[in-house]
């Protein structure tokens, strides 16, 4: 569409001379550095260059060209025209008729009028690109020595509209303009880091917080989660004190943090923490700083909730519990089984009558191994299996006892 914002309502006509004063010139200059803070993308910042320009150049027809020296072309994030609407993305670039390229080539100002810009398609055997103006002024966009595009300024009605030295003006203001242009391209580029970085730590399925002198600056969303609580606001702002059970547990991570960090620039460790309802879970936690000399300024940390690993852990345990129980108690039935069935032998032999002395000796004897083995059972600490008839494994009482073997 074309763009008559600054044509329309204008009392001068377009080749009355914009009054010269250096002190405009320097305040327009701030308007635009200061924009680079104030405007919110590269768009407004655009907008603001052309407004504050039309406080010292006669701006009506007004363009920003960016060069893409790879891609060997150029575009036109800003333009402002009577004439001719917003040109696409030229291509093949350095074959191309454009005032504009020869700006850039040359890395200079310069100055084309109608006759110059005709002559150049002719050079290049080419039509000319859009309306042919009057009068035509183009300065580069320099950044330490790379030219990153070029500004323009020109007039459809009179050859006269712009002096040589508008063009000096032009230029001047030209390098302010292409280090603001560059810096607000850092700014957009690093809030769009920013952007995918944070999604990429919302996606993570452990809890994440951006720590600042062990307060909460920043949570994700499986941190809030994790601990029981409705939203980052909660959290965030807040001492990590939070999420410790008393003032012992927090000091006593403090004093962990700080010498794991400041000896291995990493702090791991677990610890029961608290949710925001007070109860306790297991968590292993991971610390990182790239400032050892004042670990605490700024931390990374991980929070992950191992309470499934403990439960498994606790299963396990008491499974390999019943176990050794289920093995001693197989030993103990097996031990106390011989002396027992002798006794029973025994004991028919003497209701029948037979050699009842010797018999009550071996009664005697029998009686004795089994005091033996309760002695030995209840001393014992730890055991071993052996193997036994029937594929199986039972507990080894006699190389049992209170050393491990």
């Amino acid at each position: 569409m074309i763009n008559n914002r600054f044509a329309m309502g204008k009392s001068q006509s377009e080749n009355t001379k914009k009054k010269r004063d250096p002190g405009k010139t320097i305040e327009v200059l701030f308007k635009i550095s200061e924009a680079v803070s104030n405007t919110r993308n590269l768009d407004e910042l655009y907008k603001v260059i052309h407004e504050s320009l039309d406080e010292i150049l006669n701006v009506d027809n007004f363009f920003i060209a960016l060069h893409n020296k790879k891609r060997d072309s150029i575009i036109f994030p800003y333009h402002v025209d009577e004439k001719d609407e917003i040109p696409e993305e030229i291509f093949n670039f350095s074959k191309t008729a454009s005032s504009t390229g020869m700006v850039i080539k040359n890395r200079k100002p310069m100055i084309f009028y109608e006759k110059d810009i005709i002559r150049l398609a002719g050079q290049f055997k080419q039509k000319t690109i859009g309306t042919v103006s009057k009068i035509w002024l183009g300065a580069p966009l320099v950044i330490d020595d790379r030219v990153k595009g070029a500004i323009v300024i020109q007039s459809y009605k009179s050859p006269t509209a712009y002096e040589k030295n508008d063009l000096d003006l032009l230029n001047s203001v030209s390098q302010h303009i292409a280090l603001a242009i560059e810096r607000k391209e850092s700014d957009e580029k690093l809030a769009e880091q920013r952007k995918i970085l944070e999604k990429i730590l919302e996606s993570s399925p452990v809890g994440i917080a951006l720590v600042k002198n062990r307060v909460f600056k920043w949570v994700n969303n499986e941190m809030v989660k994790m601990f029981g609580y409705q939203s980052k606001s909660e959290l965030e702002n807040q001492s990590t004190r939070i999420i410790y059970y008393d003032i012992d547990d927090y000091d006593i991570a403090g004093k962990k943090i700080y010498n794991s960090i400041t000896t291995r620039g990493t702090a791991d460790y677990e610890s029961k923490l608290v949710k925001k309802d007070k109860t306790l879970f297991p968590a292993h936690i991971r610390l990182n700083s790239d400032n050892i000399s004042d670990p605490m300024a700024w931390t990374i940390a991980t929070f992950t909730d191992i309470s499934q690993r403990k439960a498994v852990e606790k299963e396990k345990y008491e499974r390999e519990r019943l176990q050794g129980v289920l093995e001693m108690a197989g030993a103990v039935c097996h031990e106390i089984n011989q002396p027992l069935q002798a006794i029973l032998g025994y004991s028919e032999l003497l209701l029948m009558g037979s050699d009842s002395d010797n018999n009550i000796k071996s009664i005697k004897f029998q009686a004795t191994r089994l005091g033996r083995i309760t002695r030995k059972l209840s001393n014992i600490t730890h055991y071993r299996t052996v193997d036994y008839p029937g594929n199986t494994k039972i507990v080894d009482i006699w190389g049992a006892g209170d050393t491990e073997h």
